[in-house]
């Protein structure tokens, strides 16, 4: 873990990414874990978030249940890459957007508060580039936890139950947007949250339970910035395989060392025919490559065509867009 050599920073980090109490006092709790104080928990989060080490920590929300998105790419020429970035990150539902090493070359993740949204969103940087852009649709997830393990292998087996979007209530899109954007770090996080959306600190915390507990909130921890920490060779690997192959592949590829993410997305026909994702965070080259290797490997991928897109630049990495704000004009 690059940069973060105290052990209790380390554990924070790594330890905490999941499983963040909701409580009156979190902080408390972890420093009860990690052998120190609350104040020093809370000075060391504000340490790693101003060095760009931690994104925030909040939230991540299951796709396309309280929320829509969709992950997007444009084929920006060389000389316009950093323009047509800018584009694509003035859009508020833009919540992840990376240079990769392809002719499809700025990939990027659109959220809202619905599909019209999305759509919205990709016709402006459609109109506003001059570029064709592919809306690759989320078909099925396997692995969508987006939790990093900074220690090498994360023992934890993928998410497989469905989120349960019943448990919904009015009022609970405010919550997940703001737990999204971050929560305070004070002492009473959970107690300032509600002050700002004018409910109570108890019910808030109670349906921040019911959301985790449904599987609607995803994750709710510390949300790393894993290129900042050393993990800089990062490759989206798209594999070419068609839906019913991928009923057997996907699960074992989300299950397979070194893959934090994968899912199946729907193919754009004549342009891009690859329907399972992948991607393998390392911190060389070299290592990135040997798990693929034996990614490849398996039984169910074996032959499948496939290419490794290397992200070579992070332009925006932030909460999604779940609930409605201002279109840009």
């Amino acid at each position: 873990m690059q940069g973060v050599n105290d052990p209790i920073d380390r554990a924070l980090l790594n330890d905490w990414q999941r499983d963040f109490p909701i409580t009156e006092r979190p902080f408390g709790v972890l420093a009860e874990h990690l052998g120190t104080s609350e104040t020093n928990v809370i000075a060391r989060l504000r340490a790693r978030v101003e060095a760009g080490q931690v994104t925030r920590l909040g939230a991540t929300c299951a796709p396309n249940t309280i929320s829509a998105s969709t992950l997007a790419a444009v084929a920006a020429p060389e000389g316009r890459i950093e323009e047509v970035a800018a584009i694509i990150g003035a859009e508020p539902g833009v919540n992840h957007s990376y240079l990769r090493e392809h002719d499809w070359n700025l990939w990027f993740v659109a959220t809202g508060p619905d599909r019209d949204h999305v759509d919205a969103a990709l016709a402006r940087i459609a109109e506003r580039s001059g570029l064709r852009v592919l809306d690759l649709r989320l078909v099925r997830p396997f692995n969508l936890d987006l939790g990093f393990s900074l220690r090498g292998e994360d023992p934890r087996a993928p998410q497989s139950q469905a989120p349960e979007t019943d448990v919904l209530q009015p009022g609970d899109r405010a919550i997940v947007q703001a737990l999204m954007r971050g929560l305070p770090l004070d002492a009473r996080p959970y107690a300032t949250l509600a002050t700002t959306l004018g409910r109570d600190a108890t019910e808030v915390m109670a349906r921040i339970r019911v959301l985790s507990a449904a599987r609607i909130i995803a994750r709710l921890g510390v949300i790393v910035r894993h290129r900042a920490l050393g993990w800089r060779s990062n490759a989206m690997v798209v594999w070419d395989l068609p839906h019913e192959a991928i009923t057997r592949a996907g699960p074992v590829l989300a299950a397979h060392p070194g893959v934090t993410l994968c899912y199946e997305r729907t193919p754009v026909e004549g342009v891009w025919p690859y329907r399972l994702y992948s991607m393998i965070h390392a911190q060389s080259r070299k290592d990135a490559l040997a798990r693929l290797t034996e990614a490849a490997a398996l039984p169910e991928l074996q032959g499948a065509p496939h290419l490794a897109l290397f992200s070579s630049h992070c332009f925006k990495q932030t909460g999604a867009l779940v609930a409605q704000e201002r279109t840009i004009a």
